[in-house]
């Protein structure tokens, strides 16, 4: 950051106290509400969400060959498998916006090419099939079904929208980094994928929501997710000291020291904002009253499916509780289209975690992928309200 616009930054924040009206009810109830959201995000997602991530991220970046990631995920490599591999990954992890993010970083540093990594940045939080699940059956059939085709096909798109409007900056970015050797592996590939897939496990049977019914089989790993997750924990712990080295594991917790460093304060940040704008989700206790968002999202209009998208952008929603805040507000008046638009645009994206995008890749890439995602579920929510 230059002096002036540090000198500038220390004005707004000198201008914002100075007229705060800190004596309304509002803005207290605001200030109370970030604290609380902030509270609430610290118990429920940065032990299991959060500091799990950091690890596979530092393990994504020290234990992938950097020749494998050229191979499948680089600027160069066959697009249909990068964006095949790109979008099943993010599937398999449905992990929120916030921690899909040191992932994101992970791959990106490691040489991925910015398309299939902003596809694997959306599909993450988007592609959630617990929570597609949920919505079918809560919010009806032809909602789900389209949710999840929208998000597979947004998750494409926005991939390769990125990769063909930064494609110059992509070509300088993959010239300038250096010629990757093929490099010898220090492990048979069946122990790197049994330690992979340990860790991934972990994350998702540690965070495996409630199904909200008690058959299924989305139900019966609910009702044993600790046991799994533990067995998962155990057998990342044996992997990690039987099969890597002692400088190898020192390297890993660099790595994911680096990347704690980098998204954590930022996240708590972005979680602060949010809170005093928006407050959590279905509690209308932030500076902007919900009646407001409301109001403006009834019917099928253009202006009430940008809204909806550009509200679902910057608010948090964790994971699987998109669709009971939604099940209220079409409860409330609010219209199939831009519900639709919500479902695309607010799980993948949150103010937070625009904030770690923008560290990682940039004002303008991060301005054109919110963008991409806020003018596509406008339009798909249009195109879906006027046809349901």
């Amino acid at each position: 950051m230059s002096e002036r616009n540090k000198l500038l930054l220390m004005i707004g924040v000198f201008l914002g106290a100075y007229y705060l009206p800190i004596e309304q009810g509002r803005v207290q109830g605001a200030i109370l509400e970030a604290f609380t959201m902030l509270k609430d995000y610290a118990r429920e997602h940065v032990l299991l969400c959060l500091v799990p991530a950091f690890f596979i991220a530092g393990a994504i970046s020290v234990f992938v060959r950097q020749d494998a990631v050229m191979r499948y995920l680089g600027a160069g490599a066959n697009k249909v498998v990068a964006y095949g591999v790109a979008s099943v990954s993010g599937t398999i992890l449905a992990v929120c916006s916030c921690t899909v993010l040191p992932l994101f970083s992970g791959i990106y540093r490691r040489g991925a090419g910015l398309g299939p990594a902003t596809a694997f940045l959306y599909s993450g939080p988007a592609i959630n099939v617990l929570a597609i699940i949920m919505t079918a059956r809560i919010l009806g059939l032809e909602l789900g079904v389209a949710r999840a085709l929208g998000a597979v096909v947004f998750s494409i798109v926005i991939g390769v929208l990125m990769g063909w409007i930064f494609r110059a900056e992509e070509a300088q970015r993959a010239a300038a980094m250096p010629e990757t050797e093929i490099e010898e592996p220090k492990r048979r590939p069946w122990q790197d994928i049994t330690y992979y897939a340990a860790m991934v496990a972990f994350l998702v049977f540690a965070n495996w929501g409630n199904p909200q019914t008690t058959e299924g089989v989305f139900a019966m790993i609910f009702r044993i997710k600790w046991w799994l997750a533990g067995l998962s924990l155990i057998t990342v712990l044996w992997t990690t000291f039987n099969w890597f080295g002692s400088e190898e594991r020192t390297d890993w917790l660099d790595s994911s020291w680096f990347f704690a460093k980098q998204v954590f304060p930022l996240l708590i940040g972005g979680v602060l904002v949010a809170g005093f704008l928006t407050g959590r989700a279905g509690t209308d206790a932030g500076i902007i009253p919900d009646s407001w968002i409301q109001g403006l999202v009834g019917g099928n209009s253009l202006q009430s499916n940008l809204i909806a998208s550009v509200a679902g952008a910057f608010m948090y929603f964790a994971t699987l509780t998109e669709v009971p805040i939604l099940q209220g507000l079409i409860g409330s008046g609010m219209g199939k289209g831009p519900a639709l638009a919500l479902l695309l645009a607010g799980p993948a994206l949150s103010l937070p975690s625009m904030i770690v995008i923008r560290q990682v890749m940039g004002t303008v890439k991060m301005l054109t992928y919110v963008s991409l995602v806020i003018i596509m579920a406008t339009i798909t929510g249009l195109a879906y309200g006027a046809m349901f």
